[in-house]
C-alpha cells in the first residue's frame, strides 16, 4: 500500500500581488462574488485577508460601521392598528364637527 504525502505550503500576503488583489476586491465590490466566495475558490487562505484588502483598496467607505437598527417602536402590529383605527375615529370625529360648524 502506498502512501501518498501531500504538503500544502502556506501563502503569506507577498504572495499576491497588487494586482491580484485589486481584482479580487472588484469582484466582490461588483457583487459577483462574496468574500468567503473569492476565498474559497482563489484559494485565499485566512478569514479576514480578503476583508483587509477590501478596507485597504476597495472603494466602499469603512469609517462608519452599518448597523442594522430594529425600530424604535415597542408596539405589536396589532397594537398600531388599534391605535391608528383610534386617530382615525378622533379625525373623522374633528372632521364632522368642523364641518357642521361651517353649515
Amino acid at each position: 500500500m502506498k502512501h501518498s504525502i501531500i504538503t500544502v505550503n502556506k501563502r503569506t500576503q507577498r504572495d499576491y500581488n497588487l494586482g491580484f488583489k485589486l481584482s479580487v476586491v472588484h469582484q466582490v465590490e461588483k457583487g459577483e462574488m462574496t468574500y468567503k466566495q473569492a476565498q474559497k475558490s482563489y484559494g485565499i487562505q485566512g478569514r479576514s485577508t480578503v476583508l483587509v484588502w477590501l478596507r485597504k483598496h476597495g472603494t466602499l467607505d469603512w469609517s462608519k460601521p452599518l448597523r442594522h437598527q430594529m425600530p424604535k417602536s415597542k408596539e405589536t402590529p396589532a397594537q398600531k392598528i388599534k391605535r391608528l383605527e383610534r386617530e382615525l375615529s378622533d379625525e373623522k370625529l374633528r372632521n364632522k364637527i368642523l364641518n357642521t360648524m361651517i353649515d
